[in-house]
């Protein structure tokens, strides 16, 4: 948007005006890449920031400004957006105002080497100034200092109260102050075109290196062709794209709250941004994000690229806010555990001040919490980076590396049948532990021909890549399972002196709780009722040990009677989304019980002893559970690599273990 209200800016481009940023890109190469032709005039003249060393010295109000010290490896990283901050600078008009911004440089900082922020960079997006007066400049400079003095990593850009005109303009206040000899030192600075405008970043986060391009508000062919060289020669590094004016808000600043229409698709493409989609982001695929400022209210969109993958697109600019937006800075929270960005809004210069003392106007304003301004976007960053970070996939593990000492059956679905094809009654699955605990297949009368397939899905570390896809259950009851012979070793095993036992599952969509809630992935004949077990919990129809899956979210249960009681002990886990794999792992020590979910202990584990396991000589249901000795249901969903172990197992020892 225009200053004050009027249709063209007050600076020298005579455009819209309004600010931009974000940057970032995951993968291999570090900031080494070469900066990339810095032309003569991109240099000329003096640089500015020398002026006042002293303010670089400032302090917050408990003290000194922390370090520059985000940590590179952490998995969770926050990287700074700060918006057009125009208002703040208008030297011409003997109207400067450096403090906001500078409040928000000493948060950056000081959050850097946080673990709940660990601000790893900091992205402008342009309108530095209102008028591009070079007294608006020397106060940008001493700000921008006090990043420079902590060795902070970031980047600027020009937008149109900057300058006017393409890149090709040449010298200019902006230039000669933020141009590419400010980043000479900086260990993040990855290169500039040969005009100074258009300048690349690199930084460290999640253990890979990220790319920013900053480009100028008006991109020309050449500068978009030095950004597309700068893509290729960091070839496995994703991309954060900022300029000044991308996309706009298709509603205006008559609307409020600003949450006009779907405040996930509130942004509409613009001429420039137009240009900068067809030559730059569409065929580049490392491309996952743009920011920029310019235009208010804040929105985002998300359009499929070329390669059939999102790139979002948001704009974020409070200039037309209290004080010009006070420096407002967008955190963009990556987690790459949870494949998620969850973006906040904040003002650190109202912040910081005392709350009894702030104006209620400030108070409104020290966050900004609308959908707009507020939000999580869900990326699973393995699968849209793979296209140029392969996801390394984990070979499959021969068996005999998987039978640890102690181990009494081990089942897998590996080398055995073609994915999609079924097994039929009678076919056996050999148990690879040479212990004598085969599976041979049972179905239920009725049961379609295809109930039990081989499959090749499977958990990414299970070490058989392959396991079997049950299609079961109740309703009537149907399906097919397998079960261990009727002279099966397994049968009387008791493990007195402990056990483990491990699976990997996955449901699939159509998974109902009514008629797949409770199905066992593994389970024992021989009811509690015939073994004389009684008591508190006891149901007398069910079998002595199950491996279930609930009818309440889908929740894994361990229920079992101990040798040591006549009730049960059960342990339960939290409920297991589909399509999903996940590693199951129950251990007991020979008193205690735990069950695990990918190798994390759930909250409901007993304290109380148990030690064994009951049993009545009976074969082991693989995939069936009964009740009062008949089958009531047949699990519904995938079931992989299965080992039965007569000693517990650390976590390190575990199926999945690398």
């Amino acid at each position: 948007m225009c200053s004050h209200g009027d249709a063209e800016s007050h600076g020298p481009a005579g455009q819209n005006r309004r600010g931009f940023l974000r940057s970032a890109a995951l993968a291999g190469a570090g900031a080494g890449a070469a900066a990339v032709g810095v032309g003569a005039s991109a240099l000329a003249g003096t640089p500015a920031f020398a002026a006042d060393a002293t303010d670089a010295a400032q302090t917050t109000k408990s003290g000194k400004v922390g370090t520059w010290s985000p940590d590179p490896e952490a998995l969770q990283f926050t990287l700074a957006v700060m918006p057009d901050t125009q208002f703040l600078y208008w030297g011409s008009q003997d109207s400067v105002n450096r403090e906001p911004q500078e409040e928000s440089f000493r948060y950056i900082i000081d959050n850097s080497g946080t673990p709940d922020n660990n601000i790893v960079f900091m992205a402008h997006l342009g309108d530095l100034t209102e008028d591009a007066d070079p007294l608006s400049f020397q106060q940008v400079d001493k700000a921008f200092q006090l990043l420079d003095s902590h060795g902070a990593a970031y980047s600027v850009l020009a937008g149109n109260h900057d300058v006017s005109g393409d890149d090709s303009r040449g010298d200019t206040p902006y230039l000669r102050t933020m141009g590419p000899q400010r980043f000479r030192r900086a260990k993040s600075f990855a290169g500039s075109d040969p005009t100074g405008y258009n300048t690349a970043h690199t930084f460290q986060a999640a253990g890979r290196s990220w790319l920013v391009l900053a480009l100028d508000w008006r991109t020309s062919d050449q500068g978009y062709a030095w950004a597309n060289e700068i893509i290729k020669a960091h070839p496995k590094m994703p991309v954060i794209l900022t300029s000044h004016d991308i996309v706009a808000s298709p509603y205006d600043d008559n609307v409020f709250p600003y949450e006009s229409g779907d405040p996930e698709n509130n942004a509409v493409m613009v001429g420039n941004g137009q240009t900068m989609w067809d030559k730059l982001i569409n065929d580049n695929d490392q491309v996952f994000l743009t920011l920029n400022g310019h235009y208010w209210p804040p929105g985002r969109m998300t359009l499929k690229n070329a390669a059939g993958n999102d790139v979002h697109l948001h704009i974020t600019n409070y200039q037309n806010r209290y004080f010009g937006g006070g420096a407002m800075i967008r955190l963009y929270h990556f987690d790459l555990v949870r494949n998620t960005i969850d973006v906040e809004t904040i003002n650190p210069w109202i912040l910081a001040q005392d709350p009894e003392s702030r104006s209620e106007l400030a108070a409104e304003h020290a966050r900004i919490t609308g959908p707009v301004d507020n939000f999580s976007m869900a990326i699973d960053f393995e699968q849209r980076f793979s296209s140029f970070v392969p996801v390394p996939v984990r070979p499959s593990r021969p068996a005999g590396e998987e039978l640890v000492k102690g181990t009494l059956a081990y089942w897998r679905f590996d080398g055995q049948g073609k994915p999609g094809t079924p097994l039929a009654a009678g076919q056996t699955i050999r148990d690879l532990s040479g212990k004598g605990n085969d599976l041979t297949v049972a179905t239920v009368s009725g049961t379609a021909a295809d109930a039990l397939t081989w499959s090749a899905d499977h958990h990414p570390d299970q070490p058989g890549h392959a396991s079997l896809k049950f299609v079961g259950g109740r309703n009537p009851v149907h399906g097919s399972y397998l079960t261990t012979g009727a002279t099966a070793p397994l049968n009387t095993e008791t493990f007195r002196s402990g056990y483990t036992i491990e699976t990997f599952v996955m449901m699939p969509l159509d998974w109902d709780a009514g008629n797949n809630g409770w199905a066992a992935i593994l389970s024992r004949r021989g009811s509690a009722g015939a073994a004389g077990k009684h008591g508190k919990n006891t149901d007398l129809n069910e079998p002595l040990v199950q491996l279930s899956i609930s009818n309440n979210g889908r929740e894994p249960q361990f229920n079992h009677y101990p040798l040591n009681t006549t009730y049960p002990t059960t342990n339960w886990g939290h409920g297991l989304v589909e399509l999903r794999w996940w590693h199951l792992a129950v251990v007991n020590d020979g008193r205690l019980t735990k069950l695990y979910v990918d190798s994390a202990p759930v909250a409901d584990n007993p304290s109380r002893v148990s030690q064994g396991l009951t049993t009545l000589g009976l074969p082991w249901l693989f995939g069936g559970h009964e009740s009062a000795g008949a089958i009531d249901i047949v699990f519904h969903g995938n079931v992989g690599d299965t080992r039965i172990v007569n000693r517990p197992l650390s976590v390190n020892e575990f199926l999945t273990a690398k």
